[in-house]
């Protein structure tokens, strides 16, 4: 064997387990893209290669998979201020009122990130920005990526004078009276506004992304699966392939949305994308939704929230969300499925439990998947073990915006018994099921480290002062990153090519600083990636990370 690659490191997880008290090896050989060899420093004197990087006293895992995210879908809703940090009505004021101070004229002034908790007890409503934005058009996208305000100019521009009608569960939110608030919850409302806006270029956008790619490489993610596929994605992928210096540097597996309202015609359309791609990219999936957020009211509960609200589907017709996961499924294409409430959840399970036996377990099978969870009951947790889907979480969605004390807005709307429900992520590890990890960006921010350190904690890393979030679903250190490798890989049903550091599989790694199955979760949440590897090759390294 002469591999055109060896990589040294004192510690290597494979993530395949091994026995107890063996040693973790410490050589992978790559050729051809794909691993070689795996084994001692000994066994790799054996393999006279091309080129040689020793990491020394670093270790080394499959590169890290960030399990949901919304790379360019998440360029417009991260363009303008950043609300995310402000702590209150008074601060988020102020940063819009900087804002509409410094763009150019006739343009919007935009923001995102905006915590509901901010309002306090009052109602989100244009009256609190119109006068800091000067009359300007304003919208503001919530935290939560499912609502937004916009201010009177901005609703004026899209002609937005009542309430509307929509093919899914979304709102303009009126007054009394009839009137818009400005509040406006979900896609199909927030986008009477947004398709009014100034598009921004595509250089611009694609040299944006560019960055937030090399953003996540440097952070030590290696693939992404992307949960949207909006108007121009695909040639910004494809464009990027071609002008960045060695093409993408990390994989993204694309599912573009299927929404309410369409039907047979719109689903061949989209499972006739499914394979389209390049090298790094390839839409090898479908995205649905049955509910929207609690923290906006749109969540599906068996029972109410505590204002009365999260009540309805997404569908307005669940029986046409089954009738689309009939036909993917049984065209053998990966489904996601956004359920974040309990009836979400279970109208889920009923879908795909409902299926032909023939669809179920025979071929063309697929992985599918549910997004979120964010309050589960534990009779779902047991259909959800016996069912055989897969579960896509986010860890900082609960330590960023719940609290141990359940003052916030997301733990007041579903009361304590529902609360103490919150991201049941070890449960379902208990009960056998596949448990994929990521981030949701924008929605919070993508390093991966902070995340399986919050994995484990149940509260901000870095914050030992905080309580932890029903401490009882902490994850351990090896489950935790599971969640970004060999779980996520299962995630994908591309376990036979990654997720582990085995011989034939592909040459994806992370290299770090510490050992993240053994270092306290607050220190790894502040560790180096010094390195990240795509089919063998490096995309990332940091300075002084060889030895």
């Amino acid at each position: 064997m002469n591999p055109d690659l060896v990589i040294l490191a004192d510690t290597i997880h494979t993530m395949e387990g091994r026995l107890p008290g063996s040693t973790a090896p410490q050589a992978v050989a790559v050729q051809g893209g794909v691993i070689a060899a795996v084994g001692s420093r000994d066994d790799a004197e054996n393999w006279p290669a091309a080129e040689v990087i020793d990491f020394g006293a670093a270790v080394l895992t499959p590169g890290l998979v960030d399990c949901h995210i919304h790379p360019v879908f998440g360029l417009e809703l991260t363009r303008g201020r950043d609300l995310s940090g402000a702590a209150d009505l008074a601060e988020v004021r102020a940063l819009l009122r900087a804002e509409a101070a410094a763009i150019p004229a006739g343009d919007w002034v935009r923001g995102w990130g905006l915590d509901p908790n901010v309002f306090g007890s009052a109602a989100a409503h244009r009256e609190l920005i119109d006068d800091v934005v000067s009359g300007l058009p304003c919208l503001i996208r919530l935290f939560d990526g499912h609502s937004a305000l916009a201010s009177t100019r901005a609703l004026e521009l899209a002609g937005v004078t009542g309430p509307g009608k929509f093919d899914q569960a979304s709102e303009v939110v009126c007054d009394g009276s009839g009137r818009p608030t400005g509040l406006l919850l979900e896609a199909a409302a927030i986008e009477l506004v947004a398709r009014v806006m100034p598009a921004e270029p595509f250089a611009e956008r694609k040299a944006r992304l560019a960055e937030l790619f090399t953003q996540f490489s440097r952070a030590g993610l290696t693939g992404a699966h992307v949960m949207d596929c909006g108007e121009g994605s695909l040639e910004l992928f494809r464009a990027l392939e071609n002008d960045m210096e060695g093409g993408l540097p990390l994989r993204l597996r694309i599912s573009p949305w299927c929404m309410p309202g369409s039907g047979e015609e719109d689903w061949h359309r989209l499972a006739g994308q499914i394979g389209l791609g390049g090298k790094r990219w390839e839409v090898a999936g479908v995205k649905l939704f049955v509910d929207g957020t609690v923290d906006n009211g749109t969540a599906w509960l068996f029972e109410p929230d505590a204002y009365g609200e999260s009540v309805a589907p997404f569908w307005p017709r669940p029986e046409e969300y089954a009738a689309a996961v009939r036909f993917f499924a049984g065209r053998g294409i990966p489904t996601a499925t956004h359920a974040i409430g309990d009836a979400g959840v279970a109208a889920v399970l009923d879908a795909f439990e409902s299926l032909p036996p023939a669809v179920r377990s025979g071929a063309p099978a697929a992985v599918h998947r549910i997004e979120h969870l964010e309050t589960v009951p534990n009779a779902l947790i047991e259909r959800f073990s016996r069912a055989g889907l897969v579960a896509s979480m986010q860890p900082t969605h609960c330590t960023h915006y719940s609290r141990a004390d359940q003052t916030d807005n997301w733990s007041v709307r579903l009361g304590t018994e529902r609360a103490n429900n919150a991201w049941r992520c070890a449960d379902l590890r208990a009960a056998g099921t596949t448990l994929g990890l990521g981030s949701d960006w924008p929605i919070a921010p993508f390093e991966p480290l902070p995340i399986l350190a919050d994995a484990q904690l149940r509260r901000r890393a870095g914050h030992q002062g905080e309580q932890p979030v029903v401490p009882g679903q902490a994850l351990t250190a090896l489950q935790a990153l599971e969640g970004y490798t060999s779980h996520a890989a299962k995630a994908a049903g591309e376990w036979a090519v990654s997720g582990s550091v085995s011989v034939g599989k592909r040459a994806d790694f992370t290299v770090f600083d510490v050992d993240p199955l053994s270092v306290a979760p607050d220190d790894l949440a502040d560790a180096q990636v010094l390195a990240t590897f795509m089919d063998g090759r490096v995309q990332h390294l940091a300075v002084g990370a060889v030895r």
